[in-house]
């Protein structure tokens, strides 16, 4: 079972190509399918014609979002949705060309978890888009470990099964490959087509760039430091407090000398306050963060390990060859 899940944000013109295309790739591949479009509240008709294709579709499934939550809100509505044991998502303004799918769905009968698209061959522009992307896949890439050269696409086909492990917020979609190695997720790229788009114009620009860079930074801490938050503020605070203390200390010993210690050494007097203060802060953060991830995992009985596979003799198998022993 395949489910297709697409987020839409005012791409009219776009909607009747998109899915007579998509339709025809899924028909050739002789899966059962299911196709499920997510409206973030476009304020042209592009869910008016959805509605009516519902209606003669029965593979057809279309969410209407409240209002305008952004491209991981609808890619998460959806996810949560589909009901394929695959499920793979694009764009829907058709820079994503449908007839690629089963490139990645090739990859996913190989066996992997993730088959990521690649736009090898960009035709965005090189300022405002390729060359922040190139920057941006780059850290992306050493921060997270994992080595692609484009994390920003949309086009992407997952086991279910992977997704149900990461919780989308912000504006992570474009990181679920890094968040899925935190679990394990074997990962490959796929080189896809990038054409221009047909019609409207792009919902992202040079100003996401800082966006993507702190989503980075994010990405990197909840790799490193998701389930162990001490390792990271203990380091920081110990750091702190040490530093602090010394400073703290030759300054006792100098006043107790007899030497006028606000007049002489003001200044570093509060420096070493501030920083025995900034250490012990960071100390109870961390404290405070051990805390918040075990009622996490605790209370929604979430694990912090995934399963790949668990294999076994059955019982009774297992029984009959104790007997005949």
């Amino acid at each position: 079972m395949l489910s297709i899940v697409i987020p839409i944000h005012n791409e009219e013109p776009a909607i009747l190509p998109l899915y007579d295309r998509l339709t025809k790739v899924l028909e050739g591949l002789g899966r059962p399918y299911e196709i499920i479009f997510v409206d973030d509240a476009s304020t042209d008709k592009s869910f008016d014609l959805l509605a009516n294709l519902v209606e003669t579709d029965a593979h057809l499934k279309v969410l209407r979002l409240r209002r305008n939550f952004g491209q991981t809100a609808a890619l998460a509505a959806g996810f949560d949705e589909a009901s394929g044991s695959i499920i793979i998502s694009l764009d829907g303004d058709l820079q994503h060309e449908p007839e690629d799918i089963p490139l990645l769905l090739n990859k996913i009968d190989e066996g992997w978890d993730i088959a990521s698209g690649w736009r090898k061959n960009r035709i965005d522009n090189a300022v405002t888009r390729k060359i922040p992307s190139r920057i941006a896949n780059w850290l992306m890439s050493k921060a997270s470990g994992v080595e692609l050269h484009d994390f920003g696409t949309t086009f992407k086909a997952y086991k279910a099964e992977v997704l149900k492990d990461i919780n989308l917020y912000g504006e992570l979609h474009r990181f679920i490959p890094a968040l899925a190695s935190f679990y394990g997720a074997r990962i490959i790229e796929v080189p896809i087509k990038n054409v221009p788009r047909g019609s409207g114009k792009s919902h992202y620009g040079l100003g996401r760039t800082f966006r993507v860079l702190f989503d980075i930074l994010t990405i990197r801490f909840l790799l490193t430091y998701f389930t162990r938050p001490m390792h990271f503020f203990g380091k920081l605070g110990l750091m702190g407090t040490g530093s602090g203390g010394l400073i703290l200390t030759y300054l006792l010993v100098y006043k107790l000398m007899g030497y006028d210690l606000v007049a002489d050494h003001g200044p570093l007097m509060v420096a070493g306050a501030l920083l025995l203060l900034a250490g012990l802060m960071m100390f109870t953060t961390g404290l405070l963060g051990e805390v918040l991830i075990r009622v996490y995992f605790e209370s929604q009985g979430r694990r912090i390990y995934a399963l790949r596979e668990v294999r076994a003799q059955r019982r009774d198998q297992a029984a009959s060859k104790d007997a005949g022993r």
